[in-house]
C-alpha cells in the first residue's frame, strides 16, 4: 500500500507563535501514529522551530525555499537552514508564488536543490480556470515540464505533485471545490506526462496530492474517488478538529 500524505499549509498564519503552538499540539494529541500516512505541517518560516519543538508524530513541512544554501540572499531561506531545522518536505511553485511572479525556471532550481538535498519536493502546478473543452491544460503541461526539467531520475523518488486548480482554492471568493471525478482524470494525465518524461516507475510512483477547498466533508471522497494520494490542505489546517477529521478519514481508506 502507498503512504498517503497529508499536509496542512497554513500559509501567512496565524499571527502569533502562542497560537501556533496550540494549533500543533492539538494536531498532534489528536492524530494517531501510522506507517501508511504521513501528517505534516507547513507553519510559516517564524514558527517553524517552534512548531518542531512541539510535535513528534507529525513531521515539518516548509511553504517555499530557494536554491542556494547560503549566501548574500536578502530575506530568502535555503534548503539547507530547513534541513537543520527537520524539514522534510518543502512546498514549491504554490499557486499564490507564481501569481506573485514566481517562474517555471526559478521553480525549477529550487525542486533541483531541494531534491538534491534528500528532502521531499512537492511541486504545485494547476490551472486557472475550468474549461470542459481543453482536456488537459497546457499552463499544467508546461509546469511539469519545465518545473522538473532536467531532473536527475536518482531524485525523483523524493517528488509529490500537487494537483491544485486555482479556481478551486479556498481564499478566492467564488471558490468552490473540484469534483473527484475531474481530480481522478487530472490524475491520470498527470502520471501520463510523467511517464513521457521519466518512464514507468516515476510514472506510477509518484504520489499525487490534491488541493483546493479541501475540508472534513469532501477529503474522504476526493482520495477514494479521485484516486488520488492524499490532500494539501489549506484553510481547514488552522482549525485542528477539523484538519484532525480530515486526517482520520484519509487513515481509514
Amino acid at each position: 500500500m502507498a503512504k498517503k500524505i497529508v499536509i496542512a499549509n497554513w500559509k501567512m498564519n496565524p499571527d502569533s507563535v502562542g497560537r501556533a503552538i496550540r494549533i500543533a499540539k492539538e494536531i498532534e494529541n489528536n492524530i494517531h501514529s501510522s506507517k501508511n500516512l504521513d501528517v505534516v505541517i507547513a507553519p510559516p518560516y517564524v514558527f517553524l522551530d517552534s512548531v518542531r519543538l512541539t510535535v513528534k508524530k507529525t513531521k515539518l513541512g516548509a511553504q517555499d525555499s530557494f536554491w542556494e544554501d547560503v549566501g548574500p540572499f536578502t530575506g530568502r531561506i535555503s534548503w539547507h537552514q530547513l534541513k537543520r531545522l527537520a524539514v522534510q518536505y518543502i512546498i514549491i511553485g504554490h499557486s499564490e508564488n507564481r501569481a506573485l511572479g514566481e517562474t517555471n525556471e526559478e521553480i525549477n532550481q529550487k525542486i533541483n536543490a531541494v531534491l538534491g538535498a534528500g528532502m521531499k519536493a512537492v511541486l504545485c502546478v494547476g490551472e486557472v480556470e475550468r474549461r470542459n473543452d481543453i482536456v488537459f491544460p497546457q499552463i499544467i503541461q508546461e509546469e511539469l515540464s519545465l518545473g522538473l526539467k532536467n531532473i536527475k531520475k536518482r531524485f525523483l523518488k523524493n517528488l509529490v505533485i500537487a494537483y491544485e486548480p486555482i479556481w478551486a482554492i479556498s481564499t478566492l471568493k467564488k471558490a468552490k471545490s473540484d469534483n473527484p471525478k475531474n481530480v481522478f482524470e487530472m490524475s491520470i494525465l498527470i502520471r501520463k506526462e510523467l511517464l513521457k518524461m521519466f518512464g514507468k516507475k516515476t510514472a506510477f510512483s509518484t504520489p499525487i496530492l490534491y488541493g483546493g477547498s479541501v475540508d472534513e466533508k469532501n477529503a474522504a471522497e476526493f482520495v477514494k474517488l479521485g484516486k488520488v494520494d492524499g490532500l494539501l490542505v489549506g484553510g481547514a489546517s488552522l482549525n485542528a478538529n477539523k484538519f484532525t477529521e480530515i486526517v482520520r478519514k484519509v487513515s481509514g481508506l
